[in-house]
């Protein structure tokens, strides 16, 4: 269990090497969509959360 005053979320390099590939294809992945992310201001950011979720292989409600 996640503390609660843990981040909710990280950034695209972190998501990145969680997922083993490179910050670039990661970028891509998040403009289309294959990974959570929101942007605020000029960063985007990947929510935890729903990127846990789907590592474990849960869905997501949307379609791939």
């Amino acid at each position: 269990m996640e503390h609660p005053d843990a981040p909710k979320t990280q950034s695209i390099d972190e998501a990145a090497k969680e997922l083993g590939i490179g910050r670039n294809q990661a970028y891509a992945a998040a403009r289309r969509g294959e990974i959570p992310t929101i942007k605020i201001g000029k960063r985007i950011l990947v929510l935890k959360g729903p990127f846990t979720r789907l590592l474990a292989g849960e869905s997501t409600g949307e379609h791939v």
